[in-house]
């Protein structure tokens, strides 16, 4: 059964999409099945993984409101291993239509329970806020990616994700973990940049990730090509720094990946690139 995963902040601009695009193309590079589910409505993670066709009765919307079987609204991208579950702008009315449902932070758990088996892992990317539809990504999650700029107040408004995480834990899904911190558009040349990281260490100690991703020209140009940054430029620093990312997940959950596939890219030796102080 796979394992799943939400990228969440409900901040928006500190590299929720492209962790999800990068962090899903990256696992399937390394031959892990994953499926990433698009949830937000602007549908980001849909175009940037080459998917224009998220259109009415072909999106995340029909799952949730129960009008489709998630498993027919799949699609396949240029990367065998990773397939997408598209979003619409029609999403927007998701969370009014299934108010008033019963168990409705249960909706995108129950639209799981048909595919999860067919993927090691699934990667679910949440809108910039924490109304129900991210609340049913944590519900049906087993961890928690949160990316975090290193920038100035990076570490506002956590504090209300942080709470968000709390209730579900406490009353919809128990085993709910964070994943890991993930520090985000890095800038070397900035003094700055290092004083956020050592706060956020020092705060989330040893569930910060040891990669971090840094700013990177390629990895904000490829989404405008509808690529990850694997296939746009594989060789650059966003690729480097999201293959280590993946390298580190698949470390640390070593019950959902065998030994025998520890996170090696097809057909690459692409060393892993960490931000060492």
């Amino acid at each position: 059964m796979g394992k799943i995963i939400s990228v969440a902040n409900q901040k928006g601009g500190v590299g929720k999409t492209t962790t999800a695009i990068n962090l899903a193309a990256s696992l399937a590079a390394m031959e892990h099945s994953v499926l990433l589910v698009d949830i937000d409505p602007q549908a980001n993670t849909t175009s940037g993984t080459g998917i224009q066709d998220g259109t009415r009765g072909h999106s995340i919307y029909e799952a949730l409101i129960g009008n489709a079987e998630i498993r027919a609204i799949v699609q396949k991208t240029e990367i065998p291993a990773l397939h997408v579950v598209p979003s619409h702008i029609n999403l927007v009315g998701a969370e009014i239509e299934i108010a008033d449902l019963a168990k409705r932070e249960y909706r995108l758990q129950r639209a799981f329970d048909a595919i999860r088996q067919d993927y090691e892992f699934i990667v679910i990317d949440c809108p910039p806020s924490l109304g129900l539809l991210t609340v049913n990504a944590l519900t049906a999650s087993d961890s928690v990616v949160i990316p975090l700029q290193t920038e100035y107040f990076a570490l506002e408004g956590l504090g209300q994700l942080l709470n968000t995480i709390r209730i579900v834990q406490q009353r919809l899904n128990p085993t709910l973990e964070i994943e890991g911190v993930l520090l985000t558009m890095f800038d070397t040349r900035l003094r700055l940049a290092n004083q956020v990281v050592d706060e956020v260490r020092q705060y989330f100690g040893d569930k910060v990730f040891k990669t971090i991703i840094q700013r990177n020209v390629r990895l904000s140009e490829a989404p405008g090509f509808g690529k990850p940054v694997l296939l746009y430029d594989a060789v650059s620093t966003g690729a480097r720094n999201y293959i280590a990312l993946g390298r580190e997940i698949v470390q640390n959950n070593p019950v959902i990946v065998p030994e025998e596939n520890d996170g090696s890219v097809a057909g690459a030796d692409t060393p892993s690139v960490e931000y060492v102080q």
